[in-house]
């Protein structure tokens, strides 16, 4: 009998040390994301441009440029905090090629390269990674 309960307490104390232990791999919270996770680019209900926008908490002015293959600018907007930031661009006026987009938030560049063409009758992009 005496065996057995000292075989149980040593379990139930390894199991507990188990349970303590520190992970070996620090675990991140939101926070303690890279500052390039602020910016996020996704396709627009319509599906006929692409939204920029940026995380909660994300604060400053940010400046979004659009430009094609030869790096002539296309569009350029700088959204502040008193406004959005937030914003959508209807792609199907441009021609089939393709564009870049760059987003600067604080110091803090982004750029995604979109592919422009005709799917049937319809103007499609694709966002690269």
């Amino acid at each position: 009998m005496k065996k057995s309960i000292k075989v149980f307490a040593l379990l139930l104390l390894l199991i507990t040390c188990f349970f303590a232990a520190v992970p070996a791999k620090a675990i991140h919270r939101y926070n303690d994301q890279p500052k390039k996770d602020a910016i996020i680019f996704s396709t627009l209900p319509s599906r006929n441009g692409i939204a920029v926008k940026f995380r909660k908490g994300a604060t400053g002015k940010a400046i979004v440029i659009i430009y094609d293959n030869d790096k002539n600018v296309l569009r350029k907007d700088i959204l502040s905090d008193e406004k959005s930031l937030e914003k959508g661009y209807i792609l199907t006026s441009l021609e089939n090629g393709d564009y870049t987009v760059e987003v600067t938030l604080n110091q803090s560049v982004m750029k995604k390269a979109i592919h422009v063409y005709m799917e049937g009758q319809v103007k499609t992009f694709l966002i690269k990674s």
